[in-house]
C-alpha cells in the first residue's frame, strides 16, 4: 500500500487509512495473546519436554510476527494511527527481547549481547521488572527430572514429616498464578488461539524437531527404570543435580552451568546452601584423574584380599530384589533402639555349646540381615558438640544408669539431670585421664605422644575417656570393649565422639592386620592375660608394631594381696618368653595406682636364644595380617628382618607419616588403581585433597563444625581421611575384606580402621556417626549381597541429622535416592557426569509406625534368667583369676 507523504500539512488522508488501522490493532492484540502465552508463570513444570518444544516454536512465531510488526512501524498516518503503531511496536520489541534472553537461560548461557538486547528493548517497561519471577520458574530446556527437586513431596500413612516450608513453597509456584493470567488466557477469541496455533505448526515445520526429539530421548534414556519404596515417591532423577539453599529462600537467581550445550551431556543445577559459595565445584574427578574410580584388582602378593588371607571368605549369594509392595517397618527387637544384629542373635548364642571363651560377645550374624529400621529412643536429642561432648552426653540419647550406679564412686559416670557427665578417667584414673598419660610419658620420655606413639589400642576401655583426652597429645586411640551386661559403655564412648568399637578378645583375632598399633593400653581391664598359654596376650604381641609399648595398669603391678602376687609371677615368666623387656614400674601418686611399660623385641634375636621354646613360633604359612573369623594362636609371628619388609624400621614421626609413602611400598608392586604402588598412593592423596578443598568443605551445604564421628566404608589408602586432618575429627577407615588389603597403610600413615564385611552388620551401637563417606562401594556390594540391608545398615549406624556422601555408578546413585528418598531423608544434592555420579543425603529423624518382628533377636525367659545370674555372678568373680571372664572389661 502506497502512502502520500506528510499527509498531515496538506490534511489530506490515505483512502485506506481505516483498513489499515484495524490491521495494526489486530496485529496488536495477537502480540498481547503471544505475550501472556510466553509468560513463564503459567508454563507446566510437569511436562518440560512439551514446555520446551514450545518454547522454541514461540521463538519462531515471535520472528515471524516482529517482521509484520516492521512492517507497520513503516507506516506514517495521522497522529492516533502513528500512537497506535508504536505502542505495538514496543510491545513485540519487549516480547522479543525477553523470549532472547528466555531462549539463552534455556541453552545453559547468557550472552552478552542477548543481556544487551533485553536491557534495550524494555528500558523503562513494566513488564522488564518481572522476568526476575518469570525466568525462576521456567524449566527451559533442562531435561523433566531436572525439575523434580521443585516439586519433591513425601507422603506416608504413618509418621507426621513434612519437608521444610522453602521446599512446599517452591512445590506450590507453578499453581500460583494469578486469577488475571488465567481469565486472558481462558478468554482469548478463538480466532487468536487459530492464530497462535497456526503460528506455532508453521515453526514446528521449519525446525529440525524429530533431532530435538531424538536428543532429549538420548538424555532420558538413563533415568528409564522407576524405583519406589514403601510410601516414597518414584524417583528417575538420577542425573539430576539438587542443592537445596538459603538462596532460594531469598529467591536470588541460580546460576546453571554446562560446559557443552549438548544436551545429552551432563545436567546440573545447583541452589547452594552455603553463602558466598562458587556456582561451580569439583564433585567428580576430572578425565585425568579418572582412573582413581576404577580399581584395577591386581595378582601382586603385596594387594592380597583380607578375605584370602583369612581363609574365611564364605560365598554369598545374590539377594532378591528389595520388595516394593509394602513400607519401611521398625525393627521389634528385645534391643530395642540399642539393636546391633550380628551381636543380638539371641537364637544363635543359645546354639552355643560354650560360652568358656566369650564366644557369646563375639559375632553371630543373622542368616538373612536385617532390612526393617531401628526405632530412635524416647527423647532423643542431637549429639552434643565435641569438645564439649567429652564431658557430658544428653541423657536420653543412651539412657542406662547402672555405669553410674557401679562406678559412680570412681568417678566414672554420673547423672546429673538431662545429662550423664565424666568427671573423672576411670577406675584407674580418678582424678583425671590427662595427668594420668602425662605420668605416662614422664616414665618412658620415648613414648613420645603424638610423635612416635601416633596410634594407640585401648584394651577394655570402659567410656574410652584415655582415648579421649589422648586427643590433646595429638595421639589417635581405638578404644575396645564388649557389649556387656552392665550396659553402654562403648556407645558412651560414642557418643562422647571418641573412637571405640564393640569387641573382644575371646576364641578370634581382632579385625586389625598385624604390627600396626604403636601402644596398647589396659588400664585394669580384667582381661586374664597369663591365661592358656598366654594366648590373648599373644594377639597383643601380633598386633603391636616390633619395638612398640605395653602399659598395664593393674592390682598385680602394685598391690600384695595372694592373688595379685600369684597373677604378677605368672606374667613376668610370660613376658620373658615372649621377648618383652620390662622399661618402667612405677606408682601414680596422684591416682593412687601403679603402671608397668614393656616394650616388644625388635629382632628376632631373642627368639633364637630362648631356651625353652614356649610358646612357640607361628608356622611360615600363618599370615599376621590374616584376622577376619581367624581362632587365636597361642604362637608368635617372627619379627621382620628385611629392610624392604614392613615392620622392620618404624614410621616417620607424626605428622610426617600422613603424607609420607610407606618405605615398605616399591615401585615393582602394582597399586590398587594401576600405577606403581608409591605413584599410586600420592594419587590417591592429591586426588582426596582436592575433592575435600572443592567440593566436600563448601560445596555440599555441610556445617563441618558439627562434624565428629567420620566413617570411610571403602577406605583403601585412607586418603579421604588424611585429606581431613585439619578438621577437629577422627575417621574409621573400613577396609572390606574382599578388597585389596591396604589398611597396613592406613596404619602406617597414623590413621585408625578395621576389617569388615559389608555383606554383615557392623560392630557398633546404632546412631554413632555424624557422617559417611562410600566410594564405589554400593555398586560392588550389589553383585553379592542384599542391597537393602546395607542400606538400611547405613540408616541405623548414621545419626539423624547425619550426613551420607556416595559416589558411584549413575544408576547406584539412582537407586539410592529413591530409597532414602522414601525414608524421608533431605536430598542435598545428587550429580552425574558420564557414568559416574554423585549423592549427598541428610538423615531424617522420621521412623515408620508398623513394626515387623525378628524371632532370632527376641530375648526368651531362659536368656534374661540366665544374663541376671550373670551379673550376680561377675559383682563376685575377684579380677582374672577364671578363664570364663575372657574379654570382659573393667565394669563388667
Amino acid at each position: 500500500m502506497a502512502l502520500g507523504k506528510y499527509s498531515r500539512v496538506d490534511g489530506r488522508k490515505s483512502s485506506s487509512s481505516c483498513s489499515t488501522v484495524t490491521f495494526v490493532v489486530f496485529i496488536g492484540l495477537c502480540l498481547v495473546g503471544v505475550w501472556l502465552m510466553t509468560s513463564s508463570s503459567i508454563v507446566p513444570v510437569q511436562n518440560v519436554d512439551d514446555t520446551t518444544q514450545e518454547t522454541k516454536n514461540e521463538v519462531l512465531t515471535q520472528i515471524k510476527e516482529s517482521n509484520l510488526n516492521d512492517e507497520s512501524n513503516q507506516v506514517s498516518e495521522d497522529e492516533e494511527s502513528q500512537s497506535e503503531s508504536k505502542t505495538s511496536s514496543d510491545m513485540s520489541s519487549d516480547i522479543e527481547s525477553s523470549m532472547s534472553v528466555e531462549k539463552a537461560s534455556n541453552d545453559g548461557t547468557l550472552n552478552s549481547e542477548s543481556l544487551s538486547q533485553s536491557s534495550t528493548g524494555s528500558e523503562g517497561n513494566k513488564s522488564n521488572q518481572i522476568q526476575p519471577k518469570q525466568f525462576e520458574d521456567n524449566p527451559g530446556t533442562l531435561p523433566e527430572d531436572a525439575t523434580k527437586g521443585d516439586n519433591l513431596t513425601i507422603s506416608t500413612d504413618e509418621g507426621n514429616f513434612s519437608q521444610p516450608e522453602k521446599t512446599v513453597e517452591r512445590a506450590q509456584k507453578p499453581d500460583q498464578q494469578s486469577g488475571d493470567e488465567q481469565n486472558n488466557l481462558e478468554n482469548r477469541p478463538k480466532s487468536e488461539t487459530e492464530s497462535d496455533d497456526g503460528a506455532k505448526k508453521d515453526s514446528v515445520s521449519n525446525m529440525g524437531d524429530q533431532e530435538f526429539k531424538s536428543k532429549m530421548d538420548e538424555n532420558k534414556s538413563v533415568n528409564e527404570k522407576q524405583y519406589s519404596y514403601g510410601q516414597g515417591e518414584s524417583d528417575d532423577d538420577s542425573k539430576a543435580t539438587t542443592l537445596k539453599s538459603n538462596q532460594v529462600e531469598n529467591k536470588s537467581e541460580n546460576s546453571v552451568a554446562s560446559e557443552n550445550t549438548d544436551i545429552s551431556k551432563t545436567e546440573v543445577t545447583i541452589e547452594n546452601k552455603s553463602e558466598g559459595m562458587a556456582s561451580e565445584k569439583e564433585v567428580l574427578s576430572s578425565a585425568a584423574q579418572s582412573e582413581l574410580l576404577n580399581e584395577t584388582m591386581t595378582e601382586d602378593e603385596a594387594w592380597k584380599t583380607q578375605a584370602a588371607e583369612s581363609k574365611k571368605e564364605a560365598e554369598k549369594s545374590s539377594e532378591p530384589a528389595p520388595t516394593t509392595d509394602s513400607g519401611w517397618k521398625l525393627c521389634n527387637v528385645t534391643a530395642g533402639p540399642d539393636f546391633i544384629p550380628c551381636l543380638d542373635n539371641l537364637q544363635a548364642i543359645r546354639r552355643l555349646r560354650s560360652t568358656r571363651h566369650f564366644e557369646h560377645k563375639e559375632r553371630h550374624c543373622p542368616d538373612e540381615p536385617p532390612t526393617c529400621l531401628v526405632p530412635l529412643p524416647e527423647k532423643y536429642q542431637c549429639s552434643i558438640q565435641w569438645p564439649e561432648s567429652r564431658e557430658k552426653i544428653w541423657y536420653h540419647n543412651v539412657p542406662y544408669t547402672q555405669l553410674a550406679e557401679y562406678k559412680g564412686h570412681q568417678n566414672w559416670v554420673k547423672v546429673s539431670g538431662e545429662y550423664i557427665t565424666f568427671p573423672g578417667g576411670g577406675t584407674q584414673m580418678m582424678q583425671g585421664a590427662l595427668p594420668y598419660i602425662d605420668t605416662i610419658q614422664q616414665s618412658v620420655p620415648d613414648i613420645a605422644w603424638g610423635k612416635r606413639s601416633r596410634v594407640v589400642l585401648d584394651v577394655g576401655c570402659g567410656v574410652a575417656s584415655f582415648g579421649g583426652f589422648l586427643f590433646d597429645r595429638d595421639a589417635l586411640t581405638m578404644s575396645l570393649a564388649p557389649n556387656d551386661e552392665h550396659e553402654a559403655q562403648v556407645q558412651f564412648a560414642l557418643e562422647r565422639g571418641i573412637p571405640a568399637f564393640l569387641g573382644v578378645m575371646g576364641s578370634k583375632r581382632l579385625p586389625f592386620p598385624g604390627k600396626v598399633f604403636d601402644v596398647v593400653h589396659c588400664a585394669r581391664c580384667r582381661v586374664p592375660w597369663h591365661a592358656e598359654g598366654g594366648k590373648l596376650l599373644l594377639e597383643l604381641n601380633r598386633l603391636l608394631r616390633p619395638g612398640g609399648y605395653f602399659v598395664w595398669s593393674a592390682t598385680p603391678v602394685y598391690q600384695k594381696e595372694p592373688e595379685d602376687v600369684q597373677i604378677w609371677k605368672a606374667m613376668k615368666k610370660l613376658l620373658k618368653a615372649i621377648c618383652w623387656k620390662v622399661i618402667s614400674i612405677y606408682k601414680d601418686k596422684l591416682n593412687k595406682v601403679g603402671v608397668a611399660v614393656f616394650q616388644k623385641t625388635s629382632s628376632n634375636e631373642c627368639y633364637e636364644q630362648r631356651s625353652e621354646k614356649e610358646p612357640p613360633l607361628c608356622k611360615d604359612s600363618d599370615d599376621p595380617n590374616a584376622s577376619w573369623n581367624v581362632p587365636l594362636q597361642a604362637c608368635m609371628h617372627k619379627i621382620p628382618a628385611g629392610e624392604a619388609e614392613r615392620g622392620s624400621k618404624w614410621p616417620e614421626q607424626w605428622p610426617a607419616r600422613m603424607e609420607k609413602t610407606p618405605y615398605w611400598l616399591l615401585s615393582s608392586q602394582v597399586g590398587v588403581y594401576g600405577k606403581p604402588a608409591p605413584d599410586d598412593f600420592v594419587a590417591d592423596y592429591e586426588h582426596w585433597k582436592r575433592v575435600v578443598s572443592t567440593s566436600y568443605a563448601t560445596g555440599m551445604g555441610i556445617n563441618w563444625s558439627t562434624v565428629r564421628n567420620v566413617m570411610d566404608m571403602r577406605a583403601i589408602y585412607g586418603g579421604f581421611a588424611a585429606a581431613l586432618k585439619e578438621m577437629n575429627l577422627w575417621v574409621m577407615n573400613v577396609v572390606n575384606i574382599d578388597s585389596p588389603d591396604t589398611l597396613p597403610i592406613i596404619y602406617d600413615r597414623g590413621l585408625i580402621g578395621m576389617y569388615h564385611d559389608w555383606c554383615e552388620s557392623f560392630n557398633t551401637y546404632p546412631r554413632t556417626y555424624d557422617l559417611i563417606h562410600a566410594d564405589h562401594l554400593f555398586s560392588s556390594i550389589k553383585k553379592k549381597c542384599n542391597f537393602e540391608a546395607l542400606v538400611v545398615e547405613v540408616d541405623r549406624i548414621l545419626r539423624p541429622k547425619g550426613k551420607l556422601i556416595v559416589r558411584d555408578k549413575v544408576e547406584i546413585i539412582g537407586e539410592l535416592e529413591s530409597m532414602y528418598k522414601s525414608m524421608q531423608w533431605d536430598v542435598q544434592m545428587t550429580y552425574a557426569k558420564d557414568t559416574e555420579g554423585l549423592l549427598c543425603v541428610h538423615k531424617s529423624i522420621w521412623r515408620p509406625k508398623e513394626a515387623i518382628t525378628l524371632p532370632y533377636a527376641i530375648a526368651q525367659k531362659e536368656d534374661i534368667a540366665r544374663a541376671m545370674a550373670l551379673k550376680e555372678e561377675l559383682k563376685r568373680i575377684p579380677h582374672g583369676t577364671a578363664p570364663e571372664i575372657f574379654g570382659l572389661a573393667e565394669n563388667t
